[in-house]
């Protein structure tokens, strides 16, 4: 497909590229205010959408003024009314021994036919310049009276100009993103003018879709968004543009995903036999795999089997065992000849994967490692760890070993896409928490491959419906994993008042240390700050080793230790010896000590609702009962009038109502929006201005299915209909952005 079609553009491109775009013909102060709002052209404004829209289309005479402050209401009113007298600004004088204030006051009394009304403006000398007597405008304001009469106070008006209709009163105006350089007054005006001066938008969506899902033309939509005539235009025009937001997005990735699997040469490996590496290592596992697991099991064979490469996302639960599925797949590989590699974004998560994968190793195959030199002989898979702390003289021995093929899996951070490391036989990549790694990380990983690229599967802990992964992650097969394993304990989650419940939290850590249990005690700070009254966790780890728990062994760990110092921190926990943890969000993913069973989260509120419930994770993976204890310091009877403590205290009796995670994603996504909820936002990806996962499902949906549909009938869209919508879809998603999308 060529870059860009060459077909003339037949109108304005919303979507147009920088280099395409129509500048916008202004200059000085009012292109800085622009610049700080990210808008550089024309295209760029008609995307400046609205906050919301406020209602002015009634307009009052001034007799109907006194019927609306009888009625109690505060209501801001619109009047049509001609200045019968303006006064010249003055400033009120001081009294004997106060300071002079700096204050200006300009008075005028405005009419119509029905009555008169007195207007007062602060601070706005320039108003008795811009209003003569005689001259007519909408004034529109908050009504008031003193010592009986009516009044208004600092109004917004518009004066009357012949053949020019007014666009800040008696009609529904918008309220847009602003900036101190740049008002939402001065911004409409702009927006008004550029409409009018514009030529027609193009719009590339063809009728029979645009008539199926029951959409008005782009054109109207912009207009519409911006300046309606009512209020269900503005809904109208918010879906069709929702829907373009979306539908390209799409296109784009159902597009790349379909070219992948035309053109780039993938490994294809032989399904595992009953004797095989994976089928003897699900066998021997301690528990049986879930029908979630199973089926994702199944899912990432169907893809391996297949001559292109996979790119798979498993999302599940905490502890639903992804990393199972993860280690089943790489077996798959290794069996096959090959080798394979789990990258993930800490040092901590990485040396857990490595004792996790080495335990159940372990019990499959033996302790003794083997070379495997033929596929699907069952000996022991060779397994290494390279971190960013592995001794030069054991990671050059590493290196070696991997390039000559002599080690089957390779976990490890960042470290595994350095051009140092060469695999021998790379066919499949793992990557753990991918929205932690930047696309180009991933794609760096993927190039590892010497055969063909190799199978890609991408493991998050961010559980969510799947009509919503598909739409955010629509370049991915998606595998999720719905239930926990069987014997899993609930875990009982309390919010506290810190001041109040501390003691009952510890209390709680000494009565599950008596049964001989471990506990954890998280803080949000790793050293004291002078910017905040936070405890830290370097400081209370001696406080609760000295004067609350002299008699237990309180440990440490946080991210700035070196690495052996917190793999001796985590030894010393999981084999026992350390009864109470105390840690920053170091551990939020990838530590396994089912013999903990006491979470206590300190200033809890500054955490996001997924790192709560990925810390709480971390307990509640053995056999007996587990407590986690959220403890805050805001006071609940603020959140009625402060929306950010209102919040956060959602979040916090959000986490204590459930352990599901795929309600908990929704509750953060209402919360943050989808950009938050999935980590950085995937560099190239077109942005979504008004699309929100939530509350567009239905039209995520059709989006899909439509752009499946297209493309199954115009894999290139070449089809004269389907022209301009291939030429935005190039706009949208360049060259070098699906390319990077193929990372996953």
């Amino acid at each position: 497909m060529p870059d860009v079609v060459a077909a003339p553009a037949r109108g304005l491109e919303l979507y147009a590229p920088p280099r395409l775009a129509t500048p916008l013909r202004i200059s000085g102060a009012r292109l800085r205010g622009l610049d700080k709002l990210g808008i550089r052209s024309v295209q760029d404004l008609f995307q400046h959408y609205p906050r919301y829209h406020i209602d002015r289309t009634q307009l009052r005479t001034i007799s109907q003024l006194g019927e609306v402050l009888e009625n109690g209401s505060d209501a801001e009113v619109s009047v049509l009314a001609r200045v019968r007298k303006m006064a010249p600004s003055f400033s009120p004088r001081s009294k004997p021994g106060q300071r002079a204030k700096k204050l200006t006051i300009t008075k005028a009394v405005i009419a119509d036919e029905t009555g008169s009304v007195d207007v007062t403006w602060f601070n706005q000398p320039w108003v008795s310049k811009a209003l003569k007597e005689g001259t007519e405008a909408f004034f529109f304001g908050k009504i008031s009276s003193f010592r009986g009469k009516l009044q208004m106070s600092a109004p917004r008006f518009e004066k009357v100009r012949t053949g020019t209709e007014p666009f800040n009163v008696g009609r529904i105006i918008p309220i847009y993103p602003a900036t101190a350089d740049l008002s939402t007054d001065q911004i409409r005006r702009l927006m008004w003018d550029t409409l009018a001066a514009s030529q027609q938008i193009l719009d590339p969506i063809p009728e029979p879709i645009a008539r199926r899902m029951g959409l008005m033309s782009r054109s109207d939509a912009i207009r519409l968004i911006h300046f309606p005539d009512e209020k269900q235009e503005v809904i109208q025009a918010r879906r069709r543009i929702v829907f373009d937001e979306v539908f390209t997005l799409q296109l784009g990735l159902v597009y790349r995903k379909r070219q992948l699997e035309r053109t780039v040469q993938g490994i294809r490996h032989e399904l595992p036999k009953q004797d095989s590496l994976a089928e003897t290592f699900a066998a021997e596992l301690p528990f049986a795999l879930t029908a979630a697991q199973r089926r994702a099991c199944d899912e990432v064979l169907s893809d391996m089997g297949k001559p292109y490469p996979m790119h798979r996302m498993v999302e599940g639960e905490v502890g639903s065992g992804k990393t199972v599925v993860a280690l089943y797949a790489c077996l798959v590989a290794i069996g096959n000849g090959h080798q394979a590699a789990l990258m993930a974004p800490t040092e901590v998560l990485a040396e857990q994967h490595h004792l996790t994968v080495n335990e159940l190793l372990d019990r499959a195959f033996g302790e003794d490692e083997a070379v495997n030199l033929f596929a699907a002989v069952s000996k022991r898979p060779i397994v290494r760890l390279l971190t960013g702390s592995t001794p030069t003289t054991q990671k050059e021995e590493i290196l070696a070993a991997v390039a000559a093929g002599e080690v089957d899996l390779l976990i490890g951070t960042h470290s595994l896409i350095q051009d140092v490391v060469a695999f021998a036989d790379l066919s499949l990549a793992v990557v753990d928490e991918q929205h932690r790694f930047g696309v180009h990380q991933r794609k760096a990983l993927r190039e590892k491959g010497e055969a063909g690229e190799p199978d890609i599967l991408v493991m998050t802990a961010t559980p969510i419906p799947r009509t919503l992964a598909v739409t955010i992650y629509g370049d991915l097969d998606v595998s999720i994993l719905d239930e926990l394993p069987k014997g899993r304990q609930p875990i009982t989650t309390k919010v506290g008042l810190a001041s109040e419940a501390r003691q009952t939290a510890y209390d709680l850590i000494r009565e599950e240390v008596r049964s001989g249990r471990q506990a954890f005690v998280v803080y949000a700070l790793r050293d004291e700050s002078e910017k905040t009254d936070l405890k830290s966790a370097k400081a209370e780890s001696k406080r609760l080793a000295t004067e609350v728990f002299p008699d237990l062994v309180v440990g440490l760990v946080h991210g700035d230790m070196k690495s052996a110092e917190k793999e001796a921190a985590m030894t010393a926990f999981r084999d026992g010896k350390t009864q109470v943890l105390v840690a920053t969000t170091v551990i939020e993913v990838g530590v396994d000590v089912p013999n903990a069973t006491v979470m206590v989260i300190e200033a809890a509120e500054r955490f996001g609702l997924a790192q709560l419930h990925q810390l709480r994770g971390r307990i509640g993976r053995g056999a007996h009962p587990s407590y986690c204890m959220l403890l805050t310091d805001l006071d609940p009877t603020k959140a009625a009038t402060e929306p950010t403590i209102a919040l956060a205290l959602e979040r916090l009796q959000a986490v204590a109502s459930t352990q599901d995670g795929f309600r908990l994603a929704l509750v953060d996504l209402r919360q943050r929006g989808e950009g938050q909820l999935f980590g950085a936002r995937q560099s190239g990806i077109p942005q979504l201005k008004l699309a929100r996962v939530l509350e567009h499902q239905d039209i995520l949906v059709a989006a899909r299915e439509i752009a499946l549909e297209v493309l199954d009938v115009d894999p290139e869209l070449r089809a004269w209909e389907n022209r301009e919508l291939q030429r935005e879809m190039r706009f949208r998603f360049p060259e070098e952005t699906l390319d990077v999308v193929a990372s996953g």
